[in-house]
């Protein structure tokens, strides 16, 4: 009897081993790239970094109508050129980078394409004349001359970008978890909230520059109202939204108050909180600029403002393209806070 019920366990174990054998030879299966989801070509990583050839070619020996100093644009096609060939050699060595670069080689082949059209049209046939339609030449030439002015407008920009939008983004977030929180707080604040929050900041720039004593902490101001406005409204929104099955099973638990709104009620509200952020974020630069328009000494709404009075747009477009790169560089970092935080999302978001 026991060398029968030996057997039937040895039968058991090694089938149990044979399962597992099986298991661990199966392929590992990759969750799909959400991101990176074009399909793999051999053709568009090349064809990018033909169309930048193409540009600098075009550019070099097709004449030109209009006065510009051609050099710095074409230095910048290089260096574009020479930064797309690196990674397009690191691509055959590197399985993240050739995934990245055949994601993004459409685009980048249809902006080279776009720089050729641009340069014909304006540049080398002036059928897009000067002073509204400046090429990329002209640009680039400004952003190469104006640098010193472009970077100390910049840096007057980021520290009023900064103390507006850090100030507001705290304002908001403790408002809206106030009235998400509290029925008092929503009482009396929610109804403030609606009515200055569907007035454009800017409207209220003749208040600001009466109540406050200098331009700057009006300026401040300005941009803390139109942070303020869409982080507390989704952080108070977030709140609502959660299950009260939540605050039901953690009460059963026996946690307090302070373990509901810091354990349950802000982590749950943060999806939430960053769609405000991200809204407000697009307002902060807009009100920004028209902020900087008015009794400011420097910024990039300042040097707008002061080239639009001469007519030379090309500066204008230039500090149009560096307020794009710092807005793409902070979005950037919010993403990455928002990845870190939101890490239980992964997966889920795009």
């Amino acid at each position: 009897m026991n060398t029968l019920s030996e057997s039937v366990n040895l039968k058991g174990i090694s089938k149990s081993n044979e399962l597992s054998n099986v298991d661990n030879k199966l392929p590992l299966v990759k969750a799909p790239d959400t991101i990176n989801w074009k399909p793999k070509s051999k053709v568009w990583p090349i064809l990018q970094i033909v169309a930048f050839a193409a540009a600098l070619i075009e550019n070099t020996l097709m004449p030109t109508e209009q006065i510009v100093n051609n050099f710095p644009y074409r230095i910048f096609l290089i260096l574009f050129i020479i930064y797309l060939g690196v990674q397009y050699i690191i691509s055959f060595f590197n399985e993240t980078i050739s995934v990245k670069v055949n994601h993004k080689s459409q685009f980048y082949f249809a902006i080279g394409i776009g720089f050729i059209a641009w340069d014909i049209l304006s540049t080398k046939t002036n059928i897009l004349p000067l002073p509204f339609f400046p090429g990329a030449a002209q640009i680039v030439q400004v952003l190469v001359e104006d640098i010193n002015t472009l970077l100390i407008s910049t840096a007057y920009s980021m520290r009023l970008l900064v103390l507006g939008f850090i100030a507001g983004t705290i304002l908001g977030l403790v408002s809206g978890i106030l009235m998400g929180w509290y029925r008092q707080w929503y009482y009396w604040f929610f109804p403030i909230l609606k009515i200055i929050g569907v007035v454009p900041a800017v409207a209220w720039i003749p208040i600001a520059m009466i109540v406050f004593p200098s331009t700057l902490v009006s300026q401040v101001f300005l941009i803390v109202l139109c942070v303020w406005f869409p982080v507390a409204f989704m952080a108070c929104g977030g709140i609502e939204n959660i299950p009260k099955s939540y605050f039901e099973a953690a009460k059963t638990l026996g946690a307090d108050e302070k373990f509901l709104i810091f354990k349950i009620a802000i982590p749950g509200a943060m999806p939430s909180i960053f769609t405000g952020i991200y809204t407000a974020t697009g307002l902060s630069f807009t009100t920004l600029v028209v902020s900087e328009m008015l009794g400011a000494k420097a910024g990039l709404g300042w040097y707008i403002n002061w080239a639009k009075g001469w007519s030379n747009y090309a500066k204008v477009y230039a500090a149009i393209v560096i307020m794009a790169v710092v807005f793409s560089i902070v979005l950037a970092i919010i993403f990455k806070i928002r990845d870190r935080v939101l890490i239980w999302q992964k997966g889920l978001l795009k």
